[in-house]
């Protein structure tokens, strides 16, 4: 009975660290945020996608605020952040070149190096499938489709994009190039055939 009354408080006390946060991160102000970063273990609810892209659907921030709270956020959340390059690219560039003004070329070098850094996580991180975040969902950008949201599999006919690399096998031209040798080896057949019954 004497272990189980001095086991309770510290299981109040536990509980009472899980607090919530109650409200959206994109309405919260720059003290807020500062705030939420510096005491998140206490919130079951802190989500650092949510985070990272309440910073871009913020309206009370300035470009200028956005980019301190993304800094001071790296300071806590870099790993989650730079894993967002698998689950949601396009949230991963725009808060990384948050306020920069990039031309085709910058954006065209960034995408590249998006996909090199995707490659060496699934790499480091020995995963073999490629379903996460976005890939992961149906999400034609219609808002009355039915469809959103739901979970797919990759290859799916539901997949709005997929993720792929230079590297990757194109199955349709391996199908493509298997018909053409096929073909190729029949005519052969053909011609020796041919020939053997002119002589």
């Amino acid at each position: 009975m004497g272990i189980f009354e001095s086991s309770l408080p510290v299981y109040k006390a536990i509980n009472n660290n899980n607090m919530e946060i109650g409200q959206k991160f994109n309405t919260l102000t720059l003290k807020e945020y500062f705030f939420y970063m510096d005491n998140h273990k206490k919130y079951k609810d802190f989500n650092t996608l949510g985070l990272y892209r309440s910073i871009l659907e913020n309206k009370k921030l300035s470009v200028e605020d956005k980019i301190v709270v993304r800094d001071y956020a790296h300071k806590f959340f870099k790993k989650s952040f730079d894993f967002l390059q698998l689950k949601d690219p396009q949230t991963f560039m725009a808060v990384e070149y948050l306020g920069q003004e990039l031309t085709k070329a910058d954006e065209y070098k960034n995408w590249e190096k998006v996909e090199r850094n995707q490659q060496r996580i699934l790499k480091e991180k020995k995963i073999k499938h490629r379903n996460f975040g976005n890939y992961s969902k149906h999400n034609c950008g219609f808002d009355d489709c039915f469809w959103n949201g739901l979970m797919i599999r990759q290859g799916s006919w539901f997949a709005e994009n997929s993720m792929h690399f230079n590297g990757d096998i194109n199955r349709y031209q391996q199908q493509v190039k298997s018909d053409r040798r096929k073909s190729d080896r029949k005519r052969e057949k053909q011609i020796i055939k041919r020939e053997l019954e002119n002589q």
